[in-house]
């Protein structure tokens, strides 16, 4: 193919991912998916091998590349079809991230599929919000094994009730699920009409075209680092269950073109949910090459054929059933990332950035129903994630106050939430001074106070709240890392990680972590 008809070949596919996404965020009934944007779409060929993915979520959509040639590889499918799953042991990454996958047939031959996940609030766990503080993967909520939802393009009425009997808020969790269904049928569409108008051939043709392209450009990108390797290790604050300074370590090789990301000498899996499965620790891998190469490389599997990742089962990186993960695929992914970029500025010193804020700051709160001083109060699910800084770069300050690396997103509208939930949001404003020094200085984080107007159980999953982001090249003896982030309960500290109960009344702070800074910090 010319560099023209690649390109348009690239972005009519892309396109599709695009409109999957649109259609799933329109119909979906939940904030978090229709305001945050707690979603991902994508599309695959007949071997599970990544084609396409809109600009979504990094953690969704690189575990999904990962994991798909295991899952699709042992399913007789069959036109009208689609899998539902969330098992995170069977391709899925927490529970809250439900995966439909549906397979296009083209003249009666399997020809790709479209996939898309997103962030249910309530996944059937006791605890709102379904991010409990759990030690158990079955406390977590609702295991979904992959399983026919839609067979022959009817829904599986019976099978679809057993799920939503799991759901405090059913016509919400019901809807958010038939989004996902007509997101899947608008890719169908839309790559069926691709096909057809290309034919067959040439379409198949212009995939291999797409991933020789993209490799070519990802090698590029990574062309001025010798042989050799680089490791870096940095801790999480603890498990939420009484282990704390829990390391991860990541050894990045570098040969002949090929790279491998070993994590020997990273802790093993802990008590708390702060484990991921390798599908996991692989997103946030790719995540990291994908940025060093260039914008318009292609989101394809071409462009990540050359990165093997070599992690010790049982490990916090590479769980085993029935670890608990919640917060694995939030916190410990988003860890991940800061290691492997703290190995690559050694070999990279100028296009490597300080460490951002390095927490997703998770906040799930609800309430499960029933009668509070003699009234009867409804049972309602909410979950968000909450910014802070980003790290400096060495031409470059920092962002103040905005989401980085494993997520993009978005906060949920005041306006949205105090409309829907008991709560009143008090201060959303920039934290000013939490950010690291240098010549070029980091983010600042976020201040978000909630006060409850009702009775609530509320859990935080938190990071940096011990542990400053690090910055770079800050000169001997001085240090340009930024504030960790704080947590209060009207005032009184919380730990990084807990799961309590307030009243009317209550105020919640979560104060962010800033990002790390760049360079010289004058005295």
């Amino acid at each position: 193919m010319d560099a023209i008809g690649l390109s348009i070949f690239a972005n009519r596919i892309d396109a599709v991912c695009g409109e999957m996404g649109a259609t799933l965020q329109k119909s979906a009934f939940s904030p978090n998916i229709r305001d945050r944007l707690d979603y991902s779409c994508a599309v695959f060929d007949a071997r599970g091998e990544l084609c396409a993915q809109a600009a979504h979520i990094p953690v969704h959509l690189g575990s999904m590349a990962f994991a798909m040639k295991d899952i699709v590889s042992v399913i007789e499918w069959s036109a009208g079809d689609m899998i539902v799953l969330n098992d995170p042991y069977k391709g899925g990454t927490h529970l809250p991230d439900v995966t439909l996958i549906a397979p296009l047939f083209i003249a009666g031959d399997l020809t790709g599929f479209v996939v898309n996940r997103a962030h249910h609030a309530d996944i059937g766990s006791e605890t709102p919000g379904s991010m409990p503080l759990s030690s158990d993967l079955s406390e977590e909520g609702l295991i979904i094994e992959p399983t026919l939802l839609v067979k022959n393009d009817q829904l599986d009425e019976q099978y679809f009730t057993s799920l939503m009997k799991n759901m405090r808020n059913r016509r919400e969790s019901s809807g958010d699920f038939i989004a996902q269904i007509a997101a899947n049928r608008r890719g169908l569409m839309r790559l069926s009409a691709l096909i057809e108008k290309m034919g067959i051939d040439d379409y198949l043709s212009s995939l291999e075209h797409l991933n020789n392209y993209a490799s070519i450009l990802a090698k590029k990108s990574l062309a001025d680092i010798k042989d050799g390797e680089f490791s870096f290790k940095d801790v999480l604050d603890d498990d939420g269950q009484g282990n704390i300074n829990i390391i991860i370590k990541a050894t990045v090789k570098f040969e002949q073109g090929d790279i491998t990301v070993d994590f020997a000498g990273t802790a093993g899996q802990v008590t708390g949910n702060i484990n991921c499965p390798l599908s996991v620790t692989a997103a946030a891998v790719f995540y990291v090459f994908r940025c060093l190469m260039p914008a318009q490389t292609p989101a394809c599997a071409g462009s990540f054929k050359n990165i093997k990742i070599v992690a010790p089962k049982k490990s916090v990186v590479n769980a085993s059933f029935p670890a608990a993960v919640a917060a694995g695929n939030v916190e410990t992914s988003t860890r991940i990332v800061d290691v492997v970029l703290g190995a690559l500025a050694q070999a990279l010193p100028d296009r490597i950035p300080a460490a951002s804020h390095g927490s997703m700051n998770n906040l799930a709160m609800g309430y499960v129903g029933g009668k509070v001083d003699d009234s009867e109060q409804p049972a309602w699910d909410y979950y968000e994630t909450i910014g802070g800084g980003m790290g400096a770069s060495s031409v470059s300050d920092g962002l103040d106050a905005v989401q980085t690396h494993m997520t993009n997103t978005l906060n949920t509208p005041i306006e949205a939430l105090e409309m829907k939930y008991p709560l009143r949001i008090n201060r959303y404003q920039i934290r000013q001074g939490s950010a690291g020094e240098g010549k070029y200085k980091g983010g600042d984080g976020l201040i978000r106070e909630y006060e409850f107007l009702a009775p609530a159980q509320v859990t935080i999953l938190s990071e940096r709240r011990d542990h400053r982001p690090w910055g770079l090249a800050a000169g001997e003896g001085v240090s340009n890392d930024a504030k960790v982030g704080i947590n209060l309960l009207n005032g009184h500290h919380l730990a990084a990680k807990q799961s309590f109960k307030v009243s009317a009344g209550d105020v919640v702070t979560v104060k962010t972590a800033g990002g790390g800074g760049f360079g010289l910090v004058k005295r």
